[in-house]
């Protein structure tokens, strides 16, 4: 026992003095992000992607009302929390990388992208960050990234950013995956990250974290990232519905469930609400057929089918009685 000890302690004395003399092997970290502002919405977001574990965890920070911030390439976290505090007290973006940067003596490898929530941006990258390293800063948006293979991700990320159209989500997303498309991390893939916030965006109101999605390691995280942001938007359409529902607004209802269902279409709570509401507004036919992909997607809503007042329309109905037996 004494010698297995012995041996352990060896082995993990080496490995610490491997990962102290060779920090390039071990500790490059290579990213690339965006911080994007939609004025119609007031919403703030990060995504972003990397060959590194669990990159949500270190590199996005956002605060409704304040701005957003991407920092990275050994990332100094604190410039998250102190970056959005100097937002709040009235600086703006570029002010803001002079303060962080000027007081890090670690500032020459590190690599940060700023937007307030009026717009304006800033991004920095360090003289001593891991070709090709850089940024581009433009109106609502600062894109960056360090490792990459050149500079045509950082090109791809800001065009398509700017013209895509939709929710802030889905154009962070589409930016990140124009610029994985365009050569990206020159490493490999293995995880991503969205945040986007807005004033009491979160569960039940009670924050601003509208949308917190990470993909800590995948073959594929960009694609996974925006499998799930499908799932998440779905979802916040059908909570929609549901509240104009009890506002009486029967018709704006239906509509929110047919953009739940077009965001996800296999998603099986999303075509079972469509079926309901189709159902309340006298529409049997379309609530049939939805129904169905519903309850074969998931069997096990056919006992909630057979008791959900919503479907009363269809009670009676031959199809509908054959279609939720067991």
């Amino acid at each position: 026992m004494k010698k297995l000890l012995i041996s352990t302690v060896l082995i993990w004395g080496c490995v610490a003095v491997c990962l102290a003399t060779a920090p390039n092997r071990t500790s490059q970290v290579s990213t690339f992000s965006i911080v994007g502002f939609d004025p119609e919405t007031g919403e703030l977001g990060v995504a972003v992607a990397s060959k590194f574990l669990a990159v949500g965890a270190v590199v996005p920070w956002a605060s409704a009302g304040v701005g957003a911030v991407a920092t990275q390439s050994y990332a100094n976290t604190m410039y998250g929390p102190e970056g959005l505090a100097l937002l709040a007290s009235g600086l703006d973006p570029n002010e803001v990388l002079e303060s962080l940067v000027g007081s890090d003596e670690g500032r020459d490898r590190r690599q940060v992208g700023i937007v307030d929530a009026v717009g304006r941006s800033a991004t920095f990258t360090g003289k001593e960050c891991i070709a090709w390293a850089g940024g581009k800063a433009g109106k609502y948006f600062a894109c960056q990234g360090n490792i990459l293979v050149d500079g045509t991700a950082i090109t791809a990320m800001s065009q398509t950013f700017g013209e895509t159209e939709g929710e802030l989500a889905l154009r962070l997303v589409k930016a990140l995956k124009a610029g994985e498309e365009a050569g990206g991390d020159s490493r490999g893939k293995q995880s991503a990250s969205l945040l986007v916030v807005k004033e009491a965006g979160g569960y039940l109101g009670l924050n601003d974290r509208y949308i917190d999605l990470r993909v800590d390691d995948h073959a594929e995280p960009i694609d996974e990232l925006s499998r799930l942001l499908g799932i998440q938007l779905s979802y916040s359409a059908l909570f929609e519905a549901s509240a104009l529902k009890e506002e009486g607004d029967l018709d704006g209802a239906l509509g929110a469930a047919l953009r739940a269902v077009e965001l996800n279409p296999t998603l099986p709570e999303a075509l079972y609400d469509l079926a309901c509401y189709y159902s309340l507004s006298g529409m049997k036919d379309e609530a049939l057929e939805t129904l169905g992909q519903a309850l074969t997607l998931s069997p096990e809503f056919k006992k909630m089918a057979r008791d959900d007042s919503d479907l009363e329309a269809l009670r009676q109905d031959e199809a509908f009685r054959a279609m939720v037996e067991e």
